[in-house]
């Protein structure tokens, strides 16, 4: 067994005892390793220490909870904690608000996703799909024969946003500027009507920052307050992916497909990008379950 499977297998369990008392003693014993051996590999590959890995899976799952009409201690108990002062401590913690604070205003959270270290070491062909852990994902190509114009509203992040596991945790500030674009978009005779919505990252200026632009397509120029981004037309690398739901979609399953693409299939296949990635949607909205990410590969490049 490839010791990213002995890995793998103590994610798993910890998924399913999350509301146990969980040892790193019992995990090593799973994995087949001493403590010392066990706690770096699996800090190597899911990025993050064990226990505290451990301590933020369960908050995310009690951010999932929170939004179900259970009592506060129970949703501790479902996660391990076994007091409501030691859970609201943690939960603040980790978000930066209390659990009552959060129920009363259940925004988007970014929250550890559980990792499947398979996708780092699979390979797909082109237009076959890959099944995974609640996700199907696909890489194919396509061409754009014009440039196409969108208008929305840019943030600047700090790489330190993207880090490790996908996200820090805390309120999810990409979706806040989504949130901003669409309570302004109405109305707006800018945009194309049926067109559809992406997200775009790419690099600041300053290093250690990137820029990360949402909008809808449009068929004129930025109105005032309004940004303007434009995709280029060219041959793309297009990966399409699937979820249950939207927040799925959003915070495990994007991750998980740029992990992918970024990390496994294009350096296997010798390709580089342009500067950009794109999220593209129908609509950034609760009943999307499907979206692409585009990426626009550079002849004999070797840099992303």
């Amino acid at each position: 067994m490839h010791a990213w499977e002995q890995i793998q297998k103590t994610v798993d369990y910890i998924e399913e005892h999350i509301s146990e008392e969980i040892s790193m003693e019992e995990l090593a014993g799973l994995a087949a390793l001493s403590p010392f051996y066990f706690q770096r590999l699996f800090s190597r590959l899911v990025k993050k220490p064990v226990m505290e890995y451990v301590r933020l899976r369960r908050m995310a799952r009690a951010a999932e909870l929170l939004r179900e009409d259970r009592r506060i201690l129970d949703v501790a108990l479902d996660v391990g904690l076994s007091s409501h002062e030691h859970f609201t401590r943690t939960f603040k913690e980790t978000f930066g608000m209390t659990p009552e604070e959060y129920r009363k205003n259940p925004v988007t959270l970014n929250r550890m996703t559980k990792p499947q270290l398979a996708l780092h070491y699979t390979m797909i062909d082109e237009g076959v799909p890959l099944v995974t852990d609640g996700i199907v994902l696909e890489i194919g190509r396509k061409t754009l024969a014009e440039a196409e114009r969108f208008l929305g509203h840019t943030a600047r992040m700090p790489v330190g946003f993207v880090d490790g596991l996908g996200v820090d945790s805390g309120v999810d500030p990409l979706e806040t500027l989504w949130t901003s674009f669409h309570a302004e978009k109405e109305g707006l005779s800018a945009l194309l009507p049926g067109g559809g919505e992406l997200g775009v990252s790419y690099p600041d200026e300053e290093g250690g920052y990137f820029r990360y632009f949402a909008g809808g397509q449009a068929q004129g120029d930025a109105p005032e307050g309004f940004d303007c981004w434009e995709l280029p037309a060219g041959r793309y690398i297009v990966c399409t992916f699937e979820a249950e739901h939207f927040e799925a979609l959003v915070m495990d399953a994007l991750y998980k497909a740029q992990q992918y693409l970024f990390g496994v299939w294009l350096p296997r296949h010798g390709l580089t990008t342009a500067p950009f990635c794109v999220e593209r949607y129908a609509s950034h909205g609760q009943g999307t379950t499907k979206m692409e990410i585009w990426v626009q590969p550079l002849e004999g490049g070797n840099k992303r």
